[in-house]
């Protein structure tokens, strides 16, 4: 892989994931969507879908990495780290960029909203207490990352495109399973690129950004990325 297909594969894909994904919350979230109120369920589900679209589209450019947890575990298992802020830049990019196209795809909803809609760009807590949230965060994102770093362990799954699938039926477990307390962000890029677009999108009433909060779905994937890296190790 090139310097150009890893940044052009990372930005392209993250931004897929974004679209779809920050796409289903506003569907369900917004007034005068045809979505509106279909519930977590169709949440959780139209995230892993936004993952299948995202990485079959641009594996064969960067592996669709997509997310920095996902690129740091990776690092950590191979000890190579000299293309991590390549990666990283691209997925936040891509990210900061498939937010903005949600809101141009909700215009009208947007316009239309009376109510502050941060949930729609990044993740917050039912229940605010730092330390669960920042744990929440990390054990989640360790079953991400290992699972996928287990199935680049099994012969053929990860070429033939079926450890894809995995993965994006794995992220509608974990949204099932694990995203009630958080939200999921289980993916650094995810959360801030969006939550940056809704602080300088022009949407009315929407409400601040909760940069206060903002780390946790940043520093808790992180570590949860590190130490799935570190088990892999381990136990491969």
């Amino acid at each position: 892989m090139t310097n150009q297909s890893i940044f052009i594969g990372e930005f392209l894909g993250t931004a897929l994931l974004l679209l779809l994904g920050n796409g289903v919350v506003a569907g369900v979230v917004l007034a005068k969507s045809k979505s509106n109120g279909a519930g977590w369920v169709v949440i959780t589900f139209g995230w892993g879908f936004a993952v299948l679209a995202g990485a079959y589209a641009v594996a064969p450019l960067s592996g669709a990495h997509l997310n920095p947890a996902v690129t740091v575990g990776l690092a950590i298992h191979n000890g190579d780290w000299s293309t991590v802020p390549l990666y990283v830049g691209a997925q936040l990019l891509g990210a900061f960029t498939g937010a903005v196209l949600c809101y141009l795809a909700y215009l009208g909803q947007f316009r239309a909203n009376t109510g502050e809609v941060l949930g729609i760009f990044a993740t917050g807590p039912e229940v605010r207490h730092r330390a669960q949230n920042l744990t929440t965060e990390v054990i989640a994102t360790f079953v991400l990352v290992f699972v996928i770093l287990a199935t680049g362990q099994t012969k053929g799954l990860e070429t033939s495109g079926t450890g894809v699938l995995i993965v994006a039926l794995l992220v509608v477990g974990i949204g099932m399973s694990l995203g009630g307390p958080t939200g999921y962000a289980i993916n650094p890029a995810r959360d801030l690129g969006p939550r940056l677009a809704h602080a300088v999108l022009p949407i009315p009433g929407k409400g601040g950004s909760d940069w206060g909060y903002a780390w946790i779905p940043v520093v808790g994937p992180l570590l949860g990325g590190a130490l799935a890296g570190l088990v892999d190790i381990a136990v491969y």
